[in-house]
């Protein structure tokens, strides 16, 4: 009886410590929310890269009548994105598809929590317009500048494991887009991956030519990211939904009108109007479903990732999923998956 009694006791064990595991890496409680009149004492933080969320939200008149505020910090790329909201820092951003994924092998404390499409043809690969460089294949023993942890740095990988080679086959730099750019422009690199707008800015500044864009490559997909503190708050979890809903309204706008969108965003950041139309007409992000079939893509990038070394291991990444807001977006995506 005490033998059958301690094996009883193993098993329990075993299948609370199951569970257990289970909750931890990505089980979501029931999404908790409250009026929108409850929200006047709220601000929401949320982070932007190169002004491309505020500007849209304002050129849309979005962030007209908000019951709640919000305060905007910019960001160089995802990766620091994501290591803001693990640290309490912001409530939510939008990456590209990258950050997410080293963000869920760090452990980071937030969700994939809605997805955009369009993303692909404005990520390239860029050489000079002179250089003997003609395809990805070309690039063994060269130097590629690169954000570490970005969509670019995705393409990479993906373009190298199309052409047969590995990272060890190439010099990975991984520089911010500003000193990148100033890198590449004084000819210490053979190659630049970067996104847009960088790489209009680029094609507009420089001479250049581009070998490689990721668009049937990898993903394409930008994904909004909030941090777990935030989900689990009733306040800021009615807040992003919120939030989400209004951000694809103005994405539908500025689909609807791009001429006024792309001057109203060479205006508020700072970009020539040939750069704003050019990266905005390719580069526009899109809200589609959070689907299965998108989970299973950034699986698969997050596995060549893995595979090349450039993570230790490769997440689950439905763990780091949480469509709560799904049904609340259904009405407003526009694009489909």
């Amino acid at each position: 009886m005490r033998a059958l009694l301690a094996v009883l006791a193993v098993v329990s064990l075993l299948a609370t410590g199951c569970v257990s595991r289970q909750d931890n890496a990505g089980a979501t409680k029931a999404p908790q929310t409250v009026p929108l009149t409850e929200l006047s004492d709220l601000t929401l933080q949320v982070g932007d890269q190169k002004g491309g969320t505020e500007s849209l939200l304002r050129a849309a008149g979005a962030l007209d009548n908000l019951p709640y505020k919000i305060a905007f910090s910019t960001f160089t790329s995802g990766p620091p994105q994501v290591e803001a909201a693990t640290a309490g820092k912001i409530d939510f951003a939008i990456t590209g598809n990258t950050p997410p994924i080293f963000g869920a092998a760090s452990g980071a404390k937030v969700k994939v929590v809605s997805a955009y499409n369009g993303g692909g043809l404005g990520d390239q690969i860029l050489v000079q317009a002179d250089s003997p460089i003609t395809s990805v294949a070309d690039l063994r023993g060269k130097t590629i500048l690169v954000a570490k942890g970005s969509s670019a740095h995705g393409n990479v990988l993906g373009q190298l494991d199309k052409a047969g080679l590995k990272p060890t086959d190439v010099k990975l730099v991984f520089l911010q887009p500003a000193d990148a750019l100033s890198a590449f422009r004084a000819g210490q690199a053979d190659a630049w991956a970067i996104w847009d707008p960088y790489t209009a800015q680029a094609e507009q500044q420089l001479k250049v030519r581009s070998i490689a864009q990721a668009k049937g490559v990898t993903n394409g997909y930008w994904f909004g990211v909030a941090s777990d503190a935030a989900l689990a708050d009733a306040k800021r979890n009615t807040a992003l939904s919120d939030l989400l809903v209004r951000f694809a309204k103005a994405a539908k706008w500025a689909q609807d009108y791009p001429q006024d969108w792309a001057e109203k965003y060479a205006a508020a950041v700072g970009l020539d109007l040939k750069v704003a139309e050019v990266s905005q007409g390719r580069s526009l992000r899109l809200p589609t479903e959070l689907t299965d079939r998108a989970v299973a893509s950034e699986q698969k990038l997050a596995d060549l990732f893995a595979a090349s070394g450039q993570i230790q291991s490769a997440p689950d990444f439905a763990k780091w999923v949480d469509r709560r807001y799904n049904d609340a977006l259904q009405a407003s995506l526009i694009s489909a998956n």
